[in-house]
């Protein structure tokens, strides 16, 4: 499986990879015909009652990331932020545990608690990663995040010049795939594509162009990040808000019955 989502990375087609963060939304995703899933740090840790960036247990978060495994029934990649470790030891030992529950993939930032790591330290943490998974025996695709467009400040020139070159140092390192987190200039994108000659992921948003446009451009995956999580958020938001202000019943109405829930999770076919 993993050896099969690594060459999905150089298809024609972009890879479409929606962001899940539990068992239910990964069930829902992977039945709605996708080929493969990725979690979203932000939706495991609200999930599981935290806010984003390495403050949930990685226990906690280790064990949310296997049960989706579990039911999604395709490739899943995680997002494991920076890693969950202060060394790169730390972080090898924490890569072959998401490993052995399942997952094909994992993204690994650079960023750091607003900040971003100097590209030597990254780049270690990455060879630890790579290291993890050759010791595991799976071929796990690395999705190198590069956080410099994430950053508040900094000149649009040097902003590209210095993710070309993390981009290309993370190659080196063993990064399968680089991500350019906060990248949504089309334009820009093209021209990323183009200077790195390596897998691209990016984060799908609205009033971006399609996913047929970013195709064209060379593209190879489209993450959507947190975005499911938050409108799910939003839909629950409004029937608390209905529920307790009419106390009515009428806006609980939904096309989706107990039998067709019970039939996502079914162990025959």
């Amino acid at each position: 499986m993993a050896k099969a989502f690594r060459a999905r990375h150089r298809a024609a087609s972009v890879l479409l990879l929606p962001n899940v963060w539990d068992a239910l939304s990964a069930r829902l995703f992977a039945a709605a015909g996708f080929e493969a899933l990725a979690t979203t740090s932000g939706g495991v840790a609200w999930a599981l009652g935290y806010p984003d960036g390495e403050v949930a247990p990685w226990d906690e978060v280790l064990a949310a990331t296997a049960r989706i495994v579990r039911v999604a029934r395709v490739p899943v990649t995680a997002d494991i932020e920076s890693g969950y470790g202060a060394t790169p030891a730390e972080l090898g030992a924490h890569v072959a545990a998401v490993i052995e529950a399942g997952v094909v993939g994992i993204n690994l930032e650079d960023g750091l608690h607003g900040a971003i790591r100097p590209v030597e330290e990254a780049v270690s943490r990455l060879r630890a990663a790579r290291e993890a998974a050759h010791r595991s025996g799976v071929p796990i695709v690395i999705n190198a995040r590069c956080d410099v467009y994430h950053l508040p400040e900094g000149a649009e020139d040097w902003r590209f010049a210095e993710t070309v070159g993390r981009c290309k140092a993370y190659a080196e390192a063993g990064a399968d795939c680089v991500y350019p987190f906060g990248l949504r200039d089309p334009a820009t994108i093209a021209r990323l594509v183009k200077a790195v000659d390596l897998p691209v992921n990016i984060t799908g948003r609205p009033g971006m162009p399609d996913a047929a446009a970013f195709e064209r451009m060379g593209v190879a995956r489209i993450t959507i990040a947190s975005a499911p999580t938050l409108a799910t958020m939003a839909a629950i938001q409004k029937i608390a808000t209905e529920f307790h202000a009419r106390r009515g019943f009428d806006h609980l109405a939904s096309p989706i019955r107990h039998p067709d829930a019970q039939q996502l999770f079914s162990t025959k076919g």
